[in-house]
């Protein structure tokens, strides 16, 4: 089954909501980073939330990035998505190890750390890009989200955001995003909070066969939810031999120039997908030649 966002209405327009199924795109991300459980989890819970902030822009070339650095020993976790949903990511360390929950549930926030921030860069074709840093709450990655939305956005917001593992393969990913719009009356919001109170969590709903239609009936029970439209997301990375010169060509000329002289070839790694392009000398020249011209 492939992964796609619902994006939905309810209370008659005084409701938004997202709703996810990302199981593959988190699979994915695991295979190209060989990430243990915890570091699956706190990645795939942020993969999840930044496809959906992706899909909140509202222009073509939009492009949105989140940066957690919460002290903890996974290091920086980096998504970034564009406007159709499409993302990618990684972890600093994706070999991070910590013990459970006494419940045997992963310690995301053990792994992330509670000391940092959630930092947003919002990249709209502007000259500058809107950029906020929020402190993080939990280290567990939706309440930071659902911090982030009230503080930034000045939306109240429900995050919820889930990624069930084994060691080999991601079983069930996926998450939602509710958000209250500034004209929602008493009678709504206590719908919704009364729909929230009973709620299962993501992934137990995932296990018991719920599509993202059926999560969506629930959480907005009584609202008269309306389903708007529905995409299909992937974890997707457009770097290229192209990009990556084009990067080499950024470091300058006398660097360029060291690189050719001392070691005659370059091998530069994609971050996010850990794609590696080779260059030989005669390629590096090129690229040199270009610098100066």
């Amino acid at each position: 089954m492939k992964d796609y966002v619902i994006r939905a209405t309810a209370g008659e327009g005084q409701v938004r909501a997202f709703v996810a199924t990302t199981t593959n795109l988190v699979e994915k991300a695991r295979e190209v980073h060989g990430t243990t459980k915890v570091a699956t989890a706190a990645l795939g819970r942020t993969l999840t939330a930044t496809s959906i902030m992706g899909l909140m822009m509202k222009n073509k070339g939009d492009k949105v990035t989140v940066i957690i650095k919460g002290g903890g020993p996974i290091g920086t976790i980096l998504t970034t998505s564009d406007s159709t949903g499409m993302v990618k990511g990684y972890v600093q360390n994706p070999q991070v190890e910590v013990p459970d929950y006494e419940n045997g549930k992963l310690n995301v926030a053990a792994a992330v750390g509670t000391d940092g921030v959630v930092k947003v860069i919002k990249d709209l074709g502007l000259r500058e890009p809107y950029n906020g840093a929020y402190p993080l709450v939990s280290g567990e990655i939706a309440e930071d989200f659902t911090h982030y939305f009230a503080l930034s956005e000045q939306t109240p917001s429900v995050v919820s955001l889930g990624v069930l593992t084994t060691e080999y393969e991601v079983e069930h990913a996926g998450g939602f995003v509710v958000q209250l719009m500034p004209d929602a009356t008493e009678e709504t919001i206590s719908q919704l909070e009364q729909n929230i109170s009973k709620l299962d969590s993501i992934t137990n709903m995932m296990l018991e066969g719920k599509t993202p239609e059926d999560i969506l009936s629930i959480v907005l029970e009584g609202l008269n939810p309306r389903i708007l439209d529905k995409i299909e997301v992937g974890f997707e990375c457009e770097c290229s031999k192209e990009k990556v010169g084009e990067a080499l060509v950024s470091i300058g000329k006398r660097q360029l120039q060291e690189i050719i002289e001392e070691d005659k070839k370059a091998e530069i790694g994609c971050q996010f997908c850990n794609s590696k392009y080779n260059f030989n000398e005669e390629e590096l020249i090129e690229l040199l030649n270009s610098l100066e011209n």
